[in-house]
């Protein structure tokens, strides 16, 4: 994890997507077919993008839609980094707890933002080419990526650590936010062997319960891969307890669990999206 501070993204070439009335930033790096990644709370924080620039770095398209929070704010520059973090996600997930675009208080249903991340998709899929598209999910996106799914352009969804906000009840643990249709979509392809699903959590984390990887392994059955790693190989230097795999959690060291994992999602999309 490098040192604390904003990341201008003027690496990336960003435009306006609109599909379905709604109008967003999104941020592209590289060539190749399209990894649409959603961003973790409190947004496109530098980690966030460093990871989009390791997916446009295999030879694949980064696609960073803006989704809230502020583009390339690095929520631990502050004096007291924890506090920072702490503040920057309450900023972000407040609206977003409030917004017609999220479904945060029911289970069990696609947020409407997903309308809009399909077309998205759709479109990066058509200007890049490739056997399809790649997205990855992390924390309040982690469900986004399985419900996008449902669209066959879809072929490569990980969900690292997949959350709900607010506490993980029972009623909450054994389930994700993607409505009934689109789970039965999801499921079908991967009985047929039409889909993978990769999923990544810390075993510990208990805003992505093992409860919810255990429902996914029974709804998806072969086609799911779960991979738990123990809290210690978390970062010790990230703000709470270990949560974020790939990017405030992730020791970027050759050897490294969480190095390892990265290893693992980047061998997902190599397979699945740059095959020949």
């Amino acid at each position: 994890m490098g040192q604390p501070g904003n990341d201008a993204l003027i690496d990336f070439d960003r435009i306006d997507f609109t599909a379905h009335g709604r109008s967003a930033p999104v941020y592209r790096l590289g060539t190749g077919p399209a990894v649409v990644v959603l961003s973790e709370m409190p947004g496109i924080t530098p980690r966030v993008a460093d990871f989009a620039r390791t997916v446009a770095g295999i030879g694949c398209t980064a696609v960073v839609p803006h989704l809230f929070g502020r583009d390339g704010h690095d929520p631990r520059a502050g004096r007291v980094p924890a506090v920072g973090f702490v503040a920057s996600t309450v900023r972000a997930i407040v609206p977003a707890c409030i917004s017609s675009e999220f479904t945060v208080l029911a289970t069990g249903k696609s947020s409407p933002i997903v309308t809009w991340l399909r077309a998205l998709a759709a479109e990066e899929h058509e200007r890049c080419g490739g056997p399809g598209v790649g997205a990855i999910g992390m924390c309040f996106t982690g469900g986004f990526a399985l419900a996008m799914a449902a669209d066959d352009r879809l072929i490569a969804p990980v969900l690292s650590q997949p959350s709900l906000p607010f506490a993980a009840t029972p009623s909450r643990v054994r389930t994700i936010d993607v409505d009934t249709d689109d789970m039965r979509v999801v499921e079908n392809r991967c009985a047929r062997g039409d889909l993978s699903v990769l999923g990544l959590r810390f075993q510990g984390d208990r805003m992505s319960p093992s409860g919810r990887f255990a429902w996914l392994k029974e709804r998806l059955g072969d086609a799911f891969t779960a991979v738990e790693l123990p809290d210690a190989s978390a970062n010790p230097d990230a703000p709470g307890p270990p949560h974020s795999v790939l990017t405030e959690g992730l020791i970027d060291r050759p050897g490294e669990p969480t190095r390892e994992a990265l290893d693992q999602v980047l061998d997902f999309f190599r397979d699945r999206l740059l095959r020949t």
